[in-house]
């Protein structure tokens, strides 16, 4: 065993009914603790208000073999009050990860850190180590996971039973997506193996059947999933299981891609068993638990009710259950329903997908003449210190993007980007300004702002944890004591600031910024990247300031967006042009949006504008 700093883990608690104790997100944390048998972390359940612990609750609901203590939501670290739970903080106290699937991954990898002959559990990760990696803002499946099963079953679960509560939507986009075709890296061989499977099964088949039902099993083709289920087992086991010890015949090798059949849901991303599972299954176990009472819904969901069961056979899974004092119900599936309830179910439309067509053709140019005739144009504000720049040769190697590995020419242009986020911030902090560098990847904002504001306190948001590792490294070599580092995604990130910056902040993470910003009142400097990228979603609609949408639709929005994006320097100027028009009409409809919360806001170029093809600078104070 390597030696592991020991991190601190902050769950919520308290969440007390007949069928569910616990907050989900703290139940999930500790079925994960529970089946890695992981050690390495100190617990801290943390208490709401005065309440004081339960005893029986306790031994009711937590796993013993767990170091577990409770505190006050008041004695958090500072770091956490400002996140949502869970959160894991290091021992220096400095770099935060919050959120669910943020601190599950963490779990993991720490569980392999500690002991490497786990390679098991890193499985958890999935083939490429990305599950649950994408944050839920951008994937439909991570928010899925993370967000809307667990809050849909936890408010399920608030229904008195007398009521019949009716199914979640969520729940049965859960059925549906078992339902859905299985894609994995090496699809197309296990494809042409189930081919071959399929062949085997018909011969024996049509060897115990009568003439008249020979036509039925050669239309049956292969028992249920038994490639996937042997695939999927031979994932969970040490003793590994061949599946193909022969190749396939030549006229199976030759079959066309499109004639080779479908893969089916062993587990919840595919055929192999990961971290989605693990947070599922408390999900579903609590869910079924308190609809055995109203078994009719049950038989509606049949891919689920299977899915529960395989997992339960998962090693470790029981072990588990076992320690946080689960238990499984048997009763359930595998149930028959006619084809046409299945098809209601699996192939209805989902009404999150019900869009507009994003797919455009023509240019920009009647969108841009119909807002001029309606008065609107894009217009840039005066650069108020467009000379003012950092002084980099005196400043330490750390600071200076230049001893990163990007380019020398990326290097200065990115401290020509510099230059201007940090003139407007200093303009704008006061001592002791709290200023959070949101989507701040390797830290090049905050870490020159935290050096040359030292009586301001810098926070970086990021979702993606190497960059900020790299910053944080950074930020030791300067020594630096007035920042702190969160690994979150935005949603998680709670706390009040001052000042909230952002360099290229992609599509909708702009207006995620700046709702955060008007959400605690503070001011912000924001440069918007990636137009194209922008899109309708559950918090924002576009265009969002009514004098824009008095004029262009939807659709007509995003042709500006689409076309935003072409000021690459190798287009021609005169479409360069066109794409710096578009931005700033987009950038304009932000700003009049924020105005309506009493916010004084303009659109600046940045100086010189070569300094990137994204040179808009979004800059609001609050009135």
């Amino acid at each position: 065993m390597k030696g592991i700093t020991e991190d601190h883990l902050y769950l919520d608690y308290f969440n007390q009914n007949e069928d569910c104790v616990l907050p989900l997100h703290t139940s999930i944390s500790l079925f994960l603790l529970s089946y890695c048998d992981c050690k390495t972390f100190r617990v801290f359940l943390v208490l709401p208000g005065e309440i004081t612990s339960d005893a029986q609750l306790r031994d009711k609901a937590l796993p013993k073999d767990l170091d577990i203590c409770f505190i006050k939501r008041c004695q958090l670290p500072l770091v956490v009050q400002s996140c949502c739970l869970p959160a894991v903080v290091e021992k220096n106290g400095r770099f935060c990860r919050a959120g669910l699937a943020v601190v599950l991954r963490h779990i993991v990898h720490k569980v392999y850190e500690a002991d490497p002959a786990k390679e098991e559990i890193l499985k958890l990760l999935g083939f490429k180590k990305t599950c649950l990696k994408a944050c839920a803002e951008v994937s439909e499946w991570t928010r899925l996971c993370e967000i809307s099963i667990p809050l849909a079953v936890e408010n399920f679960l608030r229904v008195s039973p007398d009521q019949h509560p009716s199914i979640p939507e969520e729940i049965f986009q859960f059925e549906k997506k078992l339902g859905e075709p299985v894609r994995v890296h090496n699809d197309d061989k296990i494809r042409r193996q189930k081919v071959q499977q399929q062949k085997t099964f018909v011969k024996k088949a049509s060897k115990d059947v009568s003439s008249q039902e020979r036509g039925l099993a050669e239309n049956v083709g292969s028992s249920p999933m038994e490639l996937e289920l042997s695939l999927a087992l031979s994932m969970l086991t040490v003793q590994k299981i061949p599946v193909a010890p022969k190749r396939e015949p030549s006229h199976i090798r030759k079959m066309k891609t499109s004639e080779l059949p479908l893969l089916e849901h062993v587990f919840a991303e595919g055929l192999y068993f990961t971290l989605a599972d693990v947070v599922l299954f408390p999900c579903i176990h609590l869910f079924f638990g308190f609809g055995k009472k109203h078994q009719e819904n049950m038989l509606r969901l049949p891919l689920i009710s299977s899915w529960y069961q395989r997992v339960q056979e998962v090693p470790g899974i029981k072990r588990a259950a076992i320690k946080c004092n689960m238990q499984f119900f048997q009763y359930l599936g595998p149930f028959s329903l006619p084809e046409e309830h299945l098809q209601s179910i699996y192939t209805a439309d989902d009404p999150e997908e019900e869009h507009e067509d994003t797919l455009f053709t023509g240019g920009p140019r009647p969108t841009m003449t119909k807002l001029m005739k309606s008065g609107i144009e894009a217009t840039f504000s005066l650069h108020p210190c467009p000379s003012w720049a950092v002084d980099w040769d005196t400043l330490p190697a750390a600071v200076n993007p230049r001893e990163g590995k990007m380019s020398s020419d990326r290097a200065f242009r990115k401290q020509q980007q510099l230059n201007n986020m940090v003139a407007l911030v200093t303009k704008l902090a006061k001592p002791g300004d709290k200023i959070v560098d949101f989507c701040s990847g390797g830290g090049h904002v905050g870490i020159v702002l935290a050096y040359i504001l030292p009586s301001c306190q810098i926070a970086l948001v990021e979702n993606k944890e190497l960059s900020l590792i790299r910053a944080k490294e950074r930020s030791d070599v300067l020594g630096l004591n007035n920042i702190w580092f969160i690994q979150a995604n935005m949603d998680y990130f709670k706390g009040t600031f001052n000042i909230g910056v952002a360099l290229h902040a992609c599509g909708v993470a702009t207006d995620m910024v700046i709702e955060r910003c008007i959400k605690v009142h503070a001011a912000f400097v924001i440069s918007p990247c990636c137009y194209g990228f922008i899109q309708n979603t559950t918090k924002f609609g576009f265009p969002q300031s009514h004098q824009f949408k008095e004029v262009l639709s939807y659709k007509e929005h995003m042709v500006l967006c689409r076309f935003a994006d072409q000021t690459a320097v190798q287009l021609p100027p005169e479409r360069r042009q066109i794409g710096k028009h578009c931005m700033g009409l987009v950038d304009l409809d932000r700003a009049w949006g924020v105005e309506r919360s009493n916010y004084s806001a303009q659109v600046i170029s940045m100086e010189p504008e070569a300094c990137s093809p994204k040179n808009n600078l979004i800059v609001g104070v609050p009135i």
